[in-house]
């Protein structure tokens, strides 16, 4: 039995990471969903013989592979076919971040997985839009996802749609996910050249289900300024130094990626060596009502089983809030308000 002094240990370290703010830079809205608004959205359309409660919704999201993965992806979105949908999962999530202290967040959502039901682009992102503002004390700006599996043709006319209301929506960049082991980068260079052109920001999935060559080719054909995942650049050591040299936000996600079987355990994954090689990376939960996660779990994960201090751990939301894609004097101020916060010293 573990002693009560352990037990009140951990009690502590959990409290102190649920008090302090935070950012997160890779969080799927649609991988976001909480269970409850999940389970509204399956009872609106008629349910699902293999979910006939709530409590079987966990055994959903259990996964062999990471294709296996997309499949339950897949799955749950047949269960988002209105705009109102899209409305209610924004107000969802943006209260369960209320919860977690997620002060601020940029988070991916993905148009082009609804076009089958007949839902443009357009009204998807202003009917999240408004989800999301019904929880003033949350702020998210929102990165379409081009998705890779649609092919760069389908991915040009998303980002000319989404485009239309950018500002409406406060669209602040694309991200490409999806089957990264089957869709390389380099097709999509063109879609990136004129999400720039539009002001828009840039990252890409690389290096999650494919290895370093996937994150050299978002580098240099599509000129992200971010890496979601980045996890096999760990494989090639010149990758490492070229994307500590060149400050590249990398944001990692170390329970998605033992989750999809990208890495077979949290020992393994090589967020320790990213942070002391220098690299600019933070950490987020990528899918956590799909993973069973939340921020908060992940960095006591961190300081429990890879040794991270409470000074890492400020270090890596220092490190997301560098990261986010807000103007500089926004940043500023966010960084101001959570480096100054109370809580830090609890």
């Amino acid at each position: 039995m573990e002693p009560a002094a352990g037990r009140t240990a951990d009690r502590a370290l959990r409290d102190w990471l649920e008090s302090i703010p935070k950012v997160e830079l890779h969080l799927h809205i649609e991988g976001a969903i909480p269970h409850a608004a999940l389970w509204e959205l399956i009872c609106k359309y008629g349910g699902d013989p293999r979910v006939p409660s709530p409590e079987a919704l966990p055994a959903q999201f259990v996964y062999r592979d990471f294709p296996d993965f997309i499949d339950r992806w897949l799955w749950k979105h047949s269960f988002i076919r209105e705009a109102q949908d899209f409305e209610l999962i924004g107000a969802s999530v943006a209260r369960e971040l209320e919860t977690q202290r997620i002060l601020y967040a940029e988070a991916f959502y993905t148009p082009s997985d609804v076009a089958a039901v007949g839902l443009a682009p357009q009204e998807v992102s202003i009917a999240l839009r408004r989800g999301l503002d019904s929880v003033p004390e949350v702020h998210v700006g929102l990165i379409a996802d081009v998705c890779r599996d649609v092919g760069p043709v389908v991915a040009a006319r998303t980002l000319e749609k989404i485009a239309e209301v950018a500002g409406e929506a406060e669209i602040i960049g694309i991200g490409m996910g999806g089957s990264e082991q089957l869709f390389p980068p380099e097709p999509f260079a063109p879609v990136y050249e004129r999400a720039r052109a539009l002001g828009l920001r840039t990252t890409a999935h690389a290096g999650e289900a494919a290895g370093p060559e996937s994150v050299w080719g978002a580098i240099r054909a599509l000129g992200v300024d971010r890496i979601d995942h980045g996890t096999r650049a760990a494989e090639d050591p010149a990758l490492i130094e070229y994307l500590a040299e060149r400050h590249i936000p990398v944001t990692s996600c170390p329970g998605s990626n033992v989750a999809t079987g990208a890495v077979k355990s949290l020992a393994e994954h090589p967020i320790r060596r990213f942070v002391d090689a220098g690299l600019l990376v933070s950490v987020a939960t990528d899918d956590p009502a799909m993973f069973g996660l939340s921020l908060a779990g992940e960095l006591e994960a961190l300081v429990g089983r890879l040794g991270f201090t409470r000074g890492e751990i400020r270090g890596l939301i220092r490190n997301a809030v560098e990261s986010t894609w807000l103007p500089a004097d926004r940043k500023a101020a966010l960084m101001e308000r959570v480096l100054s916060d109370a809580a830090w010293e609890g």
